[in-house]
């Protein structure tokens, strides 16, 4: 017995039967463009220059061509169809009237009324046919409509004199030889079409070559600066963002980027020289106790050199590592706010808290936490009132932390965030601390794309200001 599933399989068979046609198609076509896209250009400009260029080209192509095919021609048809009729108008009178003065009137009333330069020629041989220009539309045309309309042996001559056509009938005992313009016959203004078509083109492309140029210098430039920075080079002191808006906004991305591995070079720097001063001032300690204390030494103080040792180390790790392979995620501030409100009553503290938007942001949580406890950690332990204020709106998320201690001179705000600074009679002087926390704390804000500024605070100690991008 055929399963169930037997109709699904056929019809699915039939559709790729069906498809499989398109998909030949597609492969070929996939095939061609990959040869073809070798021998493209690599640059951006050459690129661009196609793009432009390439449109244009095959727009002017088909206008061209619309306008050969159609207007062309067709004026051109009936041009001629009217000098025909003309023409077969001035044989009808040459043979229903008498000849009269040698048929003057006949070629007074042609020269006055048609335009046409007539003469009444003996019964000679026409002349034979002479080479067909390239672009030989009159005379096909020409000679369509004196079939047509006249039937009788004729001669033209469209190569000749380049605004005179020269018509040749062969009447009874006679050859009429008709002279008209070549603009009665022929739509003699494709030239300037042409000639403002080509024009026009050549103007837009230069424009667009001028533009693509300005446009492509600022993308230049920006990989310039970046391959020198990338080889350790001073980036050149011109550089600066320019161009269209996206172009800026690499170049400012570039910036903030460079200097943000310059600060934290600096950072590293400063950290294994304040690192190498302080372990080497422990170990001085442990050399003059050793040297001083013979059999009885202070263990006491041992261990506490071996602890300040073990917090110093265990600091330099932290802002080493920085939290920076941390993926980003929620980060809930209503129920970070809460857990700062329980560890302000253990520690008697007053604290206020003040959120606005969505409480949820997204950042690296266990960095973002560590920034926060950092900042608030400092004001829990020099102020006994603070405050709390997150605004998250707009994608960005801004945090105030007021407090009402000693604070920090204005003059000095800036050099607290480097590591293991510490202020002569300051609110980071601390027997437990190392002077990283300001410093990890503004890593971890600018890795999110942000920064910490400090100010005075309306409590009447320090503001420090959070921004990040959320």
């Amino acid at each position: 017995m055929a399963s169930s599933d037997t109709p699904a399989r056929d019809k699915s068979e039939r559709a790729g039967g069906y498809l499989r046609p398109f998909a030949g198609l597609w492969n070929g076509f996939g095939r061609v463009w990959r040869v073809v896209a070798r021998y493209l250009p690599k640059r951006l400009y050459a690129r661009s220059l196609i793009i432009v260029i390439a449109p244009m080209i095959l727009l002017q192509s088909v206008i061209a061509f619309a306008f050969m095919e159609r207007h062309w021609q067709t004026v051109t048809q009936r041009l001629s169809a009217a000098v025909t009729r003309d023409i077969a108008a001035v044989i009808d009178m040459i043979e229903t009237y008498p000849p009269g003065d040698n048929y003057a009137d006949v070629i007074r009333i042609a020269q006055e009324r048609l335009q046409l330069k007539i003469d009444i020629l003996p019964p000679d041989p026409l002349p034979a046919p002479g080479p067909k220009p390239f672009f030989s539309i009159l005379d096909y045309f020409l000679s369509q409509q004196i079939n047509q309309q006249i039937n009788r042996p004729f001669w033209i001559d469209t190569v000749g004199a380049s605004n005179i056509v020269e018509i040749r009938v062969r009447l009874e005992d006679k050859v009429l030889r008709v002279f008209a313009r070549r603009s009665q016959t022929y739509a003699s203004n494709t030239h300037i079409f042409l000639l403002w078509m080509v024009g026009s083109s050549l103007v837009l492309i230069a424009i667009a070559v001028a533009f693509l140029r300005n446009q492509i210098r600022p993308i230049l430039r920006l990989a310039e600066a970046a391959e020198s920075f990338g080889k350790g080079r001073p980036t050149p002191s011109d550089f600066r963002p320019r161009g269209a808006e996206e172009v800026r906004r690499a170049g400012a991305a570039f910036i903030q980027m460079r200097e943000r591995i310059e600060r934290q070079i600096e950072q590293r720097t400063a950290m294994l020289t304040g690192v190498s001063h302080d372990l080497r001032t422990i170990l001085t300690r442990f050399k003059l106790q050793l040297a001083l204390g013979g059999s009885k030494m202070d263990r006491e103080a041992l261990d506490q050199d071996i602890d300040d040792m073990q917090s110093m180390l265990e600091g330099y790790l932290a802002f080493a590592r920085g939290e920076a392979g941390e993926d980003t995620g929620q980060f809930d501030i209503a129920a970070f706010m809460e857990k700062l409100s329980e560890e302000a009553k253990l520690r008697k503290r007053t604290l206020t808290t003040y959120l606005t938007g969505n409480p949820d942001v997204y950042v690296r949580p266990n960095a973002f936490s560590r920034l926060l406890s950092n900042v608030v950690g400092n004001a829990f332990r020099y102020a006994k009132t603070l405050s709390i204020k997150a605004t998250h709106a707009r994608g960005s998320l801004l945090v105030i932390v007021d407090d009402d201690g000693p604070g920090i001179p204005a003059e000095k705000r800036e050099e607290v965030f480097k590591p293991f600074y510490r202020l002569d009679d300051a609110r980071n002087q601390d027997s437990g601390g190392t002077g990283l926390g300001l410093s990890i704390a503004r890593d971890i804000a600018r890795s999110h794309g942000g920064d910490i500024t400090l100010d005075e605070s309306p409590l009447g100690g320090l503001r420090a200001v959070i921004r990040i991008p959320a």
